[in-house]
């Protein structure tokens, strides 16, 4: 059942509230559009309520309309006009879900069962986060693990960009610093993982020949401009290289990454 709301200051849109500066603060996850926002429905994220207006509204709950009245999920009918004013912006498709964040997954329960990972380390851009999410997704990566300085992959930005699949490929972030988190890496090489960082450098091996016939592979990948520490890189098994041409001196983050992954799967 839709749950009309005329007034922008009615309290039960606080979680769309000011949301363009404000959803780091709201320890909440965010779908925008009827493509994200059924991911969202069908992930682990405990849905809290929707927000929308006209021909979106209606054919979502067309859809997700049972599952979401079997959840007890409340629906809120609202306008155009208040959605802008109450969110901030104007880009939300129409829809907007609001959930729960979940409890965290072990590191252990995303590489269960996995033969390609992702490592980030020092990621801080959230539309190169969702970008390798989506590449991720798309060239059958199974997981994300995340180092130090790494940005929150379930900003809403980073939401949006992966196409809602950060809301679907596992993820967990490795412990430790800065300076000791690469200390993790021991356990994935003892776990079989072959450890492959992506560097620009000259005395890199090819990507081709660095992925090998190994059965388990995860790929490193750093900041746009820093790159990898040299810590990440001296932990890992092989540093690769992408071919380029001259005069060029390395690749976007989530370009580089979804060039290794296309390689490994293919």
């Amino acid at each position: 059942m839709l749950l009309p709301i005329h007034d922008p200051a009615d309290p039960r849109l606080d979680d769309i509230r000011d949301l363009k500066h404000s959803d780091k603060e709201k320890n909440l996850v965010f779908a925008e559009g009827p493509l994200v926002a059924g991911r969202l429905v069908e992930s682990r994220f405990p849905v809290c309520a929707v927000f929308g207006f006209g021909g979106r509204l209606a054919s979502f709950m067309e859809y997700y309309g049972v599952e979401l009245e079997s959840r007890g999920v409340p629906v809120y009918e609202i306008t155009r006009e208040i959605m802008g004013e109450v969110a901030g912006y104007d880009m939300h498709r129409g829809l907007l879900v609001s959930a729960d964040k979940p409890e965290p997954l072990s590191v252990q329960e995303v590489i269960h069962g996995a033969r390609t990972l992702v490592i980030l380390e020092g990621v801080g851009d959230h539309e190169n986060i969702g970008s390798i999410f989506r590449n991720a997704a798309g060239m059958g990566v199974d997981g994300v693990l995340f180092g130090a300085s790494t940005a929150d992959p379930l900003y809403r930005r980073s939401v949006r960009v992966s196409m809602g699949h950060v809301l679907r490929t596992p993820f967990a972030h490795l412990e430790g610093t800065p300076t000791t988190w690469q200390r993790s890496l021991d356990q994935l090489r003892e776990a079989g993982w072959w450890l492959v960082s992506l560097t620009p450098a000259d005395d890199a091996v090819e990507l081709k020949d660095a992925i090998g016939g190994h059965d388990k592979v995860a790929f490193l990948v750093g900041g746009e401009g820093p790159g990898l520490t040299t810590h990440a890189m001296r932990a890992t098994d092989v540093q690769a290289k992408i071919p380029m041409a001259e005069g060029t001196d390395s690749l976007n983050v989530a370009t580089s990454a979804a060039i290794a992954f296309y390689e490994r799967m293919r």
